[in-house]
């Protein structure tokens, strides 16, 4: 049976005009009253209704989380993330996949927001550069939280990952193995965490003394596919490399795959890493050395500084840190053993 507004306020011994006002996180509630109400709330297991609360006030309690990207664990993190703030405040997300590249598909985008009321949106990349889609959200006066934007970084709240710290300790971690031909599956450019995560690989292989001219660089799209086509590339290579690093664990594992087909044992002639600490760096042979970003905290950051407004959101700037994950794909350079 579904917990009312009503045994709310009975239970916290309040008005139940004073339990919407904490609900509503409407501002000038005394901290003690809010502390009777959020604990009543929370030992009932109370759900506001969304609907009931859109129309007693300018709020839909709707948000939605905007994606154009090909990594399908990267999109679940995202959800996650947002939903866990969403349902602890009582609001519902919105997922929308949004491509601008053809006027059919602007026009898809306009008439999804006239169809729905929305209190924000987080743009993840490449949407968070793609200046259609911030003018229209613009234009309708919905603000908006990005992750990762290349551009303009005061134009919304932003949140970022340290892509390239992240990158550059799997670079420490393969010159510290002895690898000096070095492999590297770049991710789509107009991604600024696969800007970063290749710039930062770069640069800190220079300052271990390997030149980014030496290193051999292909591009991918972050996709299973690309990276396989790209590591049968490289490994047609002489001299063969002996270390690959690709920009997220799906391209990571088409290298291992084509190093499969090649008959090229990983780690004990190939050593390869990635990037996300996606479950695919866990679900293929050997398991995948890489580095995890906090995408779900990042995504549920967002919510919360969008469900968090007053009038606007300020824009503010976050950067979450990475974490380095070492599993059996890599290995000290073979020929260092001969």
């Amino acid at each position: 049976m579904r917990v009312t507004i009503v045994e709310v306020a009975k239970l916290a011994g309040v008005s139940i005009k004073t339990v919407s006002r904490v609900i509503n996180r409407e501002p000038h509630v005394r901290p003690a009253l809010r502390e009777k109400v959020e604990r009543a709330v929370t030992r009932l297991g109370f759900v506001p209704n969304a609907a009931a609360r859109a129309l007693s006030g300018s709020r839909s309690y709707a948000i939605a989380a905007l994606y154009r990207n090909p990594s399908l664990y990267y999109i679940s993190e995202l959800q996650k993330g947002a939903l866990r703030v969403c349902r602890q405040r009582g609001y519902h997300l919105m997922i929308e996949e949004v491509a601008t590249d053809t006027a059919e598909q602007r026009g898809n985008f306009e008439a999804f927001l006239r169809g729905v009321q929305l209190d924000g949106a987080i743009l993840s990349p490449p949407l968070t550069d793609d200046s259609p889609v911030l003018r229209r959200l613009d234009a309708a006066g919905i603000p908006y939280v990005r992750l990762a934007p290349s551009a303009d970084p005061l134009r919304s709240p932003a949140i970022f990952s340290d892509d390239g710290g992240g990158a550059a300790l799997l670079a420490r971690h393969l010159l510290g193995l002895g690898h000096r031909r070095i492999g590297l599956v770049a991710g789509p450019e107009d991604h600024l965490a696969s800007r970063d995560r290749r710039s930062g690989f770069l640069a800190e292989l220079e300052r271990g003394g390997v030149s980014a001219e030496r290193v051999q660089c292909v591009p991918g799209d972050f996709s299973f596919a690309s990276g396989m086509a790209a590591g049968i590339e490289l490994l047609a290579r002489e001299p063969r490399v002996t270390a690959v690093f690709a920009c997220n664990d799906d391209m990571a594992s088409g290298v291992l795959a084509a190093a499969a087909r090649l008959g090229v044992a990983v780690p004990e002639a190939l050593s390869v890493v990635g990037y996300d600490d996606s479950p695919i760096a866990t679900q293929v042979w050997p398991p995948i050395t890489t580095v995890r970003q906090p995408i779900g905290d990042m995504a549920a950051e967002a919510a919360r500084l969008l469900i968090e407004q007053e009038s606007s959101v300020q824009p503010v700037t976050q950067r979450y840190g990475i974490e380095f994950i070492d599993r059996r794909s890599t290995a000290i350079n073979c020929e260092l053993k001969r």
